[in-house]
Parts: structure tokens; C-alpha cells; sequence
């Protein structure tokens, strides 16, 4: 190594410890690990990116992407006919059920239906005989009860029905005895042959000598026609007789004082003490008031008293 060279090179070592160590050029130093001569300094190396830490892979599935809905196909059905009217049901053909009994029936089976409804709470009376306003109330309080047809009247169904439901009355069910209690009778009642009428518990009895033969329940005229009180004898005896003054039937009258009598009343046995009688007796029990007549004989004696 020559000794100029030595001295470049000396010189080139002191000028980096000069410089921080950052590259110059100098003049007439050539180095052969350099390139070749630069004609300007180099520029400072570019500063690395600021590091940010890298999220952490995400575990969710990718999204889909959306896609619009598809359009639905054209219909190739045909448009459906407008709809047919639904027929109306026709009227039911069956005939109805015969009427067995009606407002206006009496007799044995009246009196039998009267017993049966009033076994399961739907009459509140002595059976009567006589199918009235109250028995018709009754009926068709059953009827609706048992979701029939609420007439009023008993028919075949009805019939049938209410026989399922009850037992054969028995006489005293048929028959019963007075419903309200017999008064004390009169002292004039005790001797003969008397019918003793008392206004205090409204009822008759059939004495014979002192003994009650049979009894039953009278209502007597309202305080604008009022039956007549005192001691009377039986003058007239008419089983069909119809009133000319009211014109409305007297079955079975016994007159005593005038125009009033001891008759069988269908209004009384129909609506009970809710009405009153022009001034006669009623009694609304019809089987016994027909026996009664049958043994009271004209000049018996009649006996009205409180």
C-alpha cells in the first residue's frame, strides 16, 4: 500500500466518526466496494410504517350477500268462478207433535200431569183436574227447562218426557187432602147435615152429626160483591148451570142464599186466590165438589161464618 493511500483512507475514517456515520463522498477517494462516484449525497432511508397490532382473525362465517327475493311466477290458474249460494235448509216436513192436553183440558190425566210436574218443583198447587193458566205456566216451565218447545201445551214429547222423569202418583198424590187446615167448626155445624163455610181459613167442610165427611178449599166474592154470612138451607140443586147475570158456567151449584151457590170455579182453579167470585163459593178442586154434590140433599143446611 502506497502512502498516498494511506492517507485517504485515514481521512475518510475520521470524517465518518465526524458525521454520525452517515455516508459522504470524497473527492479523489476511490473504493473499490463503492459504486461508482455519486453526484449527490443519498437521501436518508424512508422511516418504517408505525406497527399497529393486527386484529385477531374472525370466527364468524361470511356474510351472504344479498340477493333480491325472487318474483314470483305468472300464474297459469285459472281465475276460480264466483261461489255458488249456499241453500238455505228447508223447512222440516215432520207434522208436529199431537197435543194430548191444552189450556181448557180437564179430567183424570190433568189432575195426573198436575201431580207428576208438582213432584219435581214445577207445581205449586193441589192437582185440580183443571189444565188452567197456572198448569200451562208450569208446562212451559218444564219445556224450557228441558230445552222443548215451549208451548204450553203437553204434547206426545212432553208426555213422554215427564213420565221418564216421575213415578206414578199415588191417590193421595192425585187426591190430596184439603191444602189449607180445616177451621173449628160452628157450633151450628155440629148437629145434621151441614155444609160449614169458614171465611177466617177459607174452607168448606161436609159434616154429617159433628164429623167432617170431606173438605176443601173455597174462595168467596171480592168487598164489592161479598158472600153473604149466616145460617142458610140449600134451595137448588144445578149440575150444568150457567150464570144469566155473568154469563160464565156453575158447574155443580148448590144455591143457598139467592144467586149465590157453592159451585166448581175453573177460574179459581186456574189462578188460585189471585181472583174472587161474584159473591158465590167457589171450589176449585172439581172431583170433589162433584161428589159433594151428589150427596147434599135440598134443605141441608149452609152455615157461613168467620
Amino acid at each position: 500500500m502506497t502512502r498516498g493511500r494511506v492517507t485517504a483512507v485515514s481521512v475518510l475514517a475520521v470524517a465518518a466518526l465526524a458525521t454520525g456515520c452517515q455516508p459522504v463522498t470524497v473527492e479523489g477517494a476511490p473504493d473499490a466496494r463503492t459504486p461508482a462516484r455519486a453526484t449527490q449525497a443519498a437521501a436518508p432511508p424512508a422511516p418504517a410504517p408505525p406497527t399497529t397490532e393486527a386484529p385477531p382473525p374472525s370466527t364468524a362465517p361470511p356474510a351472504r350477500p344479498e340477493t333480491a327475493a325472487p318474483e314470483p311466477a305468472p300464474s297459469t290458474a285459472r281465475p276460480s268462478a264466483e261461489p255458488k249460494p249456499v241453500p238455505k235448509p228447508e223447512p222440516s216436513t215432520a207434522p208436529p207433535p199431537r197435543v194430548l192436553m191444552r189450556t181448557g183440558s180437564e179430567g183424570g190425566q190433568v189432575r195426573e200431569l198436575q201431580a207428576r210436574l208438582r213432584q219435581i218443583g214445577h207445581f205449586g198447587r193441589t192437582p185440580t183436574g183443571y189444565y188452567g193458566s197456572v198448569t200451562a205456566a208450569a208446562v212451559r216451565s218444564f219445556q224450557t227447562k228441558r230445552e222443548l218447545a215451549a208451548t204450553g201445551s203437553t204434547d206426545a214429547v212432553t208426555w213422554q218426557r215427564l213420565r221418564a222423569m216421575t213415578r206414578t202418583p199415588t191417590a193421595t198424590e192425585l187426591d190430596p187432602p184439603t191444602q189449607r187446615p180445616v177451621a173449628a167448626p160452628d157450633e151450628r155445624c155440629l148437629t145434621g147435615r151441614v155444609l160449614c163455610i169458614s171465611k177466617k181459613s177459607r174452607t168448606l167442610a161436609w159434616m154429617i152429626d159433628g164429623k167432617v165427611v170431606s173438605a176443601m178449599d173455597v174462595r168467596f166474592g171480592s168487598e164489592y160483591t161479598p158472600t153473604r154470612e149466616g145460617e142458610f138451607s140449600v134451595f137448588w140443586k144445578s149440575r150444568d148451570h150457567v150464570s144469566t147475570l155473568y154469563d160464565t158456567p156453575m158447574p155443580y151449584a148448590l144455591f143457598f142464599s139467592g144467586g149465590q151457590a157453592v159451585h166448581y170455579s175453573a177460574d179459581f182453579a186456574a189462578n188460585g186466590y189471585g181472583g174472587a167470585s161474584h159473591g158465590c163459593v167457589n171450589v176449585r178442586d172439581k172431583k170433589k165438589v162433584a161428589a159433594l154434590f151428589d150427596q147434599v140433599k135440598d134443605g141441608d143446611k149452609v152455615v157461613v161464618y168467620w
